[in-house]
């Protein structure tokens, strides 16, 4: 089992280095990057090969834990090799970090440390090599558009303004360079030196030649009636295979289409309520207007920003104890999301700690533009990324006694992993942590938001919905203003099937935890129920449902 789990991981990481670097997992740094079909055809067979010899374990040799960990590394590997076979992301260029190959180097290579020689080495490696990985990333683009795979227009035309953005910076501005200024080997100096020649010689020449490659691509790419990933060949598949590995289920695109039209119907009964007490409003057409246009209910400064989430964090940490495991995490950072990233970023995000200590875990949140953003909304936000959010999530994660490949978990484990984030959100809720009705509506506003990916990335991409149709649903249920819409459809559009993964596993950890109470009554245990949601680390949610299974029968049996 070691052996599988050690190729799963390694194969994995291979195929994607810049992920692990955002997990804060050192040792494929050095990597630029393989975006080819040949490295997506090999990544495929492997994590097949493992698949296979894993499911094929002897069940009799195997205890608890082992058939947990053999569960987890058959449904990993399947859903990876699942990823690379069809690699979704070929057909569609993209500016969203994540899903696309250049915005996770700009999103990944910043958040390098460099604390000694090894680590100096492993930068270095990997900007030699990004200059080739640019130009193989537009061929790759190339091939696919040759085989009828075309991105769609909106993607390039983003991917292009992402790199024309970063090729018009100084070279003393470029953050790829940010972790050759932050390094604290005694070769500081020279290293700056080294890094700047290869930014400026070779990965910058790199991006030129990929944002032409990208350019050429614009008269057939796909126009904003046919953005579904289902429009090119293989896209249904490849989109089944994507809602399967980003929820962990076998629910089909149209239960899911289904389950957020449900959701979006609760979602307004309790909305009507607090509109009710706070405006004297309970239609929630009418809500959201006044949510979204009311301009007492944006910031004004990025200092405000910060503070809301910094308080909010405070009153986790002071009630953690009471329904958590009381570990002893590390404490989570904020910081403020840098200017060049922050135009096309969400409104926040988690980075990991690394595994050696020399990153803390960290809330990143866009503060910039405060007058855009809607002070309702990021009480739940930090909640989601904090605590008792992905930071105290993770860091757990990376203290349990597991094997590495399910230590470090996030997009292979998005159901468990984001629908811990939207649990927290109404957690947060039933714990009595938001400041206020506002804070409270900001919550279901965001919640609808999850509920609409249901039925928008759903109706893109398996029933053929326009980007203007997912537009206009969203603007039609959600408080968010045109442009976030905008901004949010455009990332459903890159990455087919990952916003599923919130509100499914939401749903799935709220219906486990119904299903405890109703079955232990008053022997049921919040803090208990969390340590059992939490004790495995990143799990797909069926191999969660189990573990959940066997604690309730061990409380009875106590009882």
């Amino acid at each position: 089992m070691h052996a599988l789990g050690e190729r799963y991981f390694v194969a994995q990481h291979t195929y994607d280095p810049y992920n692990a670097t955002l997990l804060g997992i050192t040792e494929f740094d050095h990597l630029p990057g393989d975006p080819s079909r040949a490295a997506s055809e090999r990544a495929a067979a492997e994590l097949d090969t493992v698949a296979q010899e894993a499911a094929a374990l002897p069940e009799e040799d195997l205890d608890d834990a082992g058939r947990t960990d053999r569960d987890v590394l058959v449904a990993l590997a399947r859903g990876a090799a699942d990823d690379a076979r069809h690699a979704l992301w070929a057909a569609n260029a993209s500016a969203k970090g994540y899903v696309s190959r250049q915005g996770l180097v700009f999103q990944a290579v910043p958040a390098m440390t460099v604390p000694d020689r090894a680590a100096a080495a492993r930068y270095t490696s990997r900007l030699a090599g990004l200059g080739a990985m640019f130009v193989a990333l537009g061929e790759r683009y190339a091939d696919e558009a040759a085989a009828g795979r075309v991105p769609t227009r909106m993607g390039v035309l983003h991917a292009v303004e992402q790199l024309e953005g970063y090729l018009a910076l100084p070279l003393a501005e470029d953050p790829l360079l940010e972790p050759a200024h932050t390094a604290t080997v005694a070769e500081a100096s020279s290293l700056v030196a080294q890094s700047e020649d290869l930014v400026a010689q070779s990965v910058r020449p790199g991006m030129a030649a990929l944002a032409e490659a990208l350019r050429a691509l614009l008269p057939v790419a796909r126009d904003d009636e046919h953005v579904g990933i289902s429009e090119v060949p293989g896209g249904t598949e490849g989109y089944v295979a994507a809602v399967a590995r980003h929820t962990t289920t076998d629910l089909t695109p149209d239960e899911v289409h289904r389950i957020g039209l449900e959701e979006l119907e609760g979602i307004r009964a309790e909305a009507a309520e607090i509109g009710d007490r706070l405006f004297g409003l309970r239609d929630f057409t009418a809500i959201a207007t006044r949510l979204r246009d009311d301009p007492a209910l944006r910031f004004r400064s990025s200092d405000e920003i910060l503070a809301v989430a910094h308080d909010a964090l405070a009153r986790a940490e002071a009630v953690r104890d009471q329904y958590f495991p009381a570990d002893d995490i590390t404490d989570c950072a904020i910081e403020p999301i840098n200017e060049v990233d922050a135009a096309s970023s969400a409104l926040g995000f988690y980075r990991p700690p690394a595994v050696d200590g020399s990153r803390p875990g960290t809330f990143c949140i866009n503060a910039s533009a405060p007058e855009t953003h809607y002070r309702y909304e990021y009480e739940a936000l930090t909640f989601h990324e904090s605590v008792p959010g992905h930071h105290m999530q993770l860091a757990m994660a990376q203290r349990l006694d597991i094997p590495r490949y399910r230590r470090h978990l996030d997009v292979e484990a998005c159901s468990f992993n984001e629908g811990w984030g939207l649990y927290s959100e109404q957690f947060a809720d039933d714990a009595g942590l938001y400041s206020d009705d506002l804070s409270r509506l900001g919550m279901l506003s965001m919640r609808a938001v999850r509920a609409c990916r249901l039925v928008v990335d759903t109706g893109m991409h398996a029933f053929g919905w326009s980007r203007e149709r997912a537009v206009q649903f969203m603007l039609d249920n959600t408080a968010t203003t045109d442009e976030h819409v905008r901004s949010e459809v455009d990332r459903y559009i890159a990455w087919p099937g990952q916003a599923l993964a919130y509100m499914i596993g939401r749903r799935e950890i709220l219906r486990l935890r119904t299903g405890a109470q109703a079955a232990l009554g008053d022997a049921f245990s919040i803090r208990d129920f969390h340590a059992t949601v939490l004790g495995n680390g990143a799990v797909p949610l069926t191999v969660l449902a189990d573990a959940v299974t066997r604690w309730q029968q061990r409380a009875l049996t106590a009882a």
